[in-house]
């Protein structure tokens, strides 16, 4: 009986462009360093960012 095992192992490179675990990561981590700068210029200044800009 033949055997079914692949002979050969695919060499597989990470992908660098589009979604891959590392950029889903590095938008997490930014996003979460904009969302605490945003709640520490409300805590010092007493504004929202919409005040702040001039939107509201």
């Amino acid at each position: 009986m033949a055997s079914i095992q692949p002979t050969k192992v695919p060499n597989m490179e990470r992908p660098k462009k589009g979604f891959n675990q590392y950029a889903e990561k590095l938008n997490g981590r930014a996003a979460m360093v904009g969302v605490a700068a945003l709640i520490l210029i409300q805590l010092l200044t007493g504004k929202g960012l919409m005040t702040l800009l001039g939107l509201a």
